[in-house]
């Protein structure tokens, strides 16, 4: 009888990733990613103690995805690198974006927290932004999240006019941003 196949702890989360990617995260389990590595679940675990650990693994992946794509978009205007990030994301890997945004999900918690901290830290290195304090910069991202969620989600969903390529969707993005950030300023200044 030939010896199982051993799996590395990257195999297993890329394995895990990819039923994520195409199935969801509620789809992953131990038997699935089993199967999908062509072995028995013995060595998942063994880096692995629940299917609980293995999703948090691959968040933390995803999680990893997305910083790369907001780094490989450093155009100076941080509206711009996260929509653009977000939008190719949409695009790449609709069904964890639609995990992410219509699921209520206790992993992804950690997602949120991880990723509005790097976003503020982002914008505090814009010179634009410069005058504002953090709470106000936590205002504005958040009034960016909810709209650039909402163009992301459609952008999942292939339910944007089909007109709007994707430049013109980042155009949108930004003359929203502009939009949101003039009217911080003008509050600021009536108070």
């Amino acid at each position: 009888m030939p010896p199982k196949p051993k799996f590395s702890k990257e195999q297993i989360i890329n394995s895990a990733f990819h039923i994520a990617k195409i199935e969801g995260l509620d789809k992953i389990t131990i038997r699935k990613v089993a199967d999908h590595l062509g072995g028995s679940s013995a060595p998942i675990y063994v880096n692995f103690n629940d299917v609980g650990e293995l999703k948090r693994s691959v968040i933390h992946k995803i999680v990893e995805l997305s910083q790369q794509m907001l780094r490989e978009y450093q155009s100076g205007n941080p509206f711009r690198d996260i929509g653009i990030a977000s939008l190719k994301m949409a695009i790449e890997y609709p069904v964890l974006i639609r995990d992410f945004v219509l699921k209520p999900n206790d992993y992804l918690k950690d997602y949120d927290q991880e990723m509005a901290g790097e976003l503020v830290s982002i914008m505090q290195q814009d010179p634009g932004l410069e005058d504002f304090t953090k709470e106000e910069l936590k205002k504005i991202l958040l009034k960016m999240r909810i709209f650039q969620t909402g163009l992301t989600l459609m952008t999942a969903n292939g339910v944007l006019p089909e007109k709007l390529d994707f430049d013109q969707m980042i155009e949108l993005s930004d003359s929203v941003a502009e939009d949101v950030v003039m009217a911080a300023r003008i509050r600021r200044e009536k108070k």
